[in-house]
């Protein structure tokens, strides 16, 4: 209960964060070209960041991903299927083509890695339950956006640990896969295990 807690309250500093400035960094992009382009996507900009690169900490970058990670996510989104605060009422707004005419304007955007602070004596440890539990799916230690599966390494880790609670509650459906992995990390390590992996992604900042 006081992990799920925690994490409900990181997403109330996240929803601050689309409205007032960040109190981390990551590097700036460039801006998108195409004024078509610009307009579909400029309501993402408040909270994800001028590109999609967010100044988190609790809003996920969007840079990067592949196109059916991202119409999959926002699929769950205007479906209810993922929870959310306001991304639900969100998506909705949107067409089945938007959403992939989205997908395709993000994912030309490069990922940019936030520059976030860690724990060192965590990384390598984490690394290892990464290689066990992870990498399968979220392959090259993290950092692929291939397919399905979303990138971990450099992402902004709040984000990750909402997330990841929402999968252990229940309130997500977890890939099949995905379950039984978080299942044994969960029954072995506990939720030392689950900070072991986020400082690991955390630290991936180049």
């Amino acid at each position: 209960m006081a992990y799920k807690t925690l994490t409900r309250a990181i997403l109330a500093t996240g929803l601050a964060i689309c409205i007032a400035p960040a109190a981390f960094s990551a590097d700036k992009p460039k801006l998108m070209t195409g004024a078509n382009d610009t307009m579909l996507a400029q309501t993402c900009f408040g909270c994800h960041g001028m590109n999609g690169s967010s100044q988190g900490p609790a809003t996920p970058t969007i840079a990067g991903l592949s196109t059916d990670y991202f119409v999959e996510t926002l699929e769950g989104y205007a479906s209810g299927e993922i929870p959310s605060t306001i991304m639900g009422r969100i998506a909705k707004g949107y067409s089945a083509d938007e959403f992939k005419q989205l997908a395709t304007i993000y994912a030309d955007q490069p990922f940019i890695k936030a520059k976030q602070s860690f724990d060192a004596k965590l990384v390598k440890s984490g690394a290892k339950l990464h290689d066990k539990y992870c990498e399968k799916c979220h392959a090259e230690g993290g950092q692929s956006a291939e397919d399905d599966a979303g990138v971990m390494a450099g992402q902004w880790t709040p984000y990750i640990k909402w997330q990841l609670a929402n999968f252990k509650a229940g309130d997500r459906e977890a890939p099949k896969k995905m379950k039984k992995k978080l299942k044994t990390l969960l029954s072995k390590k506990g939720n030392a295990g689950i900070e072991e992996l986020l400082n690991f992604y955390a630290s991936q900042q180049k």
